[in-house]
């Protein structure tokens, strides 16, 4: 029998927010750092930021699948718990890392250890009628957009007065999280739901050949894969195009930030949960795309800073999108394979944040800068919109095949 749905949800909520504000607090002295390690070479150390940006990703995308498997196997607490201890214990080596190589090892136990996410989402569908999981899923959205406000602000903040303070304070919080979770947590997954882990499944490629088992989760993914490239995309131009186009500096980049992480939480969190009910999983998909590729169109014909407040508002509409398609998919499969399912969407993510920020800042460096013959500035975000109309089409196509079913009915317990 599941757990009570209120406290469990509330449980996970807590330590994804406690999650993404560790790795928030990281974020602004992480760069700085590799800087020191290289004797203030910006060239080299970009370069070597890049690496361990990419790889961070990678161990994600490997990683997700395998965690979700494990997770369907032996229960979603058992796996949450140990990544958060790894976490802790991680982040205390960064903070003592002598040198590169142990940046490097760090970086990839961040990946490993931040792929859990899988677990959780599949915690979140365990103990949520299937009815209410895309408000649950805006919940998660939200827990980290309010993460990455206010992380990076701290962490700017703390790195001030001592570069690897943050890591300290984030190995704090992940291992508090982690006795949190210990007393706080329970199982969600009934023995009943608990299957064999099977190295192929857990293959990430096995898993994302394995989502197109059916056709609908097929289709629905093709579109999952354009919101995530065009979120990519705008998280990785968003500082260089707001410094080019409107001279903006850095505590203008971390206020309009700010906004957009308060105008997320706002959407994911409150909105999403009375507006789903009425448009319902198909309606809010297709309207968030919609507000999408608005405003990221918007974005890129903006003339003055000014405007990109104006456009920030409409474009986190598109939060209505990823929580829609989440739910859509959980649908699709049984309780027992949500671990394995939530790895594999897991997996698609990564994948997008290795591509995404590689087409954006190419994109913007080619066509986008002062220099560049011809010029567009807004490129980057012209392309993002592109994925979003993308998105827009192909689910209109399968939506327009597959017929919507009946709702469910509300009255389910969790």
């Amino acid at each position: 029998m599941k757990q009570p749905r209120n406290a469990t949800i509330a449980t996970v909520v807590v330590t994804l927010l406690l999650d993404s504000f560790g790795i928030g607090l990281v974020i602004p002295v992480l760069p700085e750092l590799v800087t020191n390690f290289l004797d203030g070479d910006l060239v080299a150390s970009s370069h070597y930021y890049g690496i361990f940006v990419a790889i961070y990703a990678a161990m994600q995308f490997v990683f997700a699948p395998i965690l979700g498997s494990l997770s369907d196997r032996f229960g979603r607490r058992p796996v949450i718990l140990i990544s958060l201890l790894g976490a802790g214990l991680d982040y205390l080596l960064l903070a003592f890392a002598p040198d590169l190589s142990w940046l490097f090892v760090g970086r990839v136990i961040s990946g490993v250890t931040g792929a859990s996410f899988s677990a959780a989402t599949a915690y979140i569908a365990d103990v949520t009628p299937s009815d209410k999981r895309a408000q649950s899923f805006g919940l998660i959205g939200a827990a980290f957009g309010i993460g990455f406000i206010i992380g990076p602000a701290v962490g700017g903040l703390l790195g001030g007065i001592q570069l690897r303070l943050p890591f300290f304070i984030a190995a704090a919080l992940n291992l508090l999280n982690f006795l949190y979770g210990v007393f706080m947590l329970p199982e969600s997954l009934s023995q009943d739901n608990r299957r064999p882990f099977s190295l192929r499944r857990a293959n990430p490629f096995s898993s994302l050949v394995n989502l197109g088992r059916h056709p609908f989760i097929l289709g629905l993914t093709g579109t999952l894969v354009c919101i995530y490239l065009a979120q990519q995309i705008f998280i990785s131009i968003w500082a260089l195009y707001g410094a080019d186009r409107f001279g903006w500096r850095e505590v203008d980049v971390g206020v309009s930030l700010t906004v957009v992480g308060l105008s997320t939480a706002l959407v994911q969190g409150g909105l999403i949960r009375v507006v789903m009910p009425k448009l319902r999983e198909r309606r809010a998909l297709m309207l968030g795309l919609v507000f999408s590729a608005i405003g990221l169109v918007g974005f890129g014909a903006a003339t003055s800073g000014w405007m990109m407040y104006a456009i920030i508002f409409p474009f986190t509409l598109s939060g209505f999108a990823a929580p829609a398609i989440q739910s859509l998919v959980s649908r699709e499969v049984s309780d027992s394979e949500q671990g394995e399912i939530q790895g594999s969407l897991g997996s698609l993510a990564s994948l997008a944040a290795i591509v995404g920020p590689l087409i954006g800042t190419a994109l913007f460096a080619r066509f986008g800068t002062g220099a560049a013959v011809p010029r567009v500035p807004g490129v980057s975000f012209f392309a993002a919109a592109s994925m979003s109309v993308i998105g827009l089409l192909l689910v209109m196509r399968l939506f327009a095949r597959t017929p919507e079913a009946a709702p469910a009915s509300s009255g389910a317990s969790a």
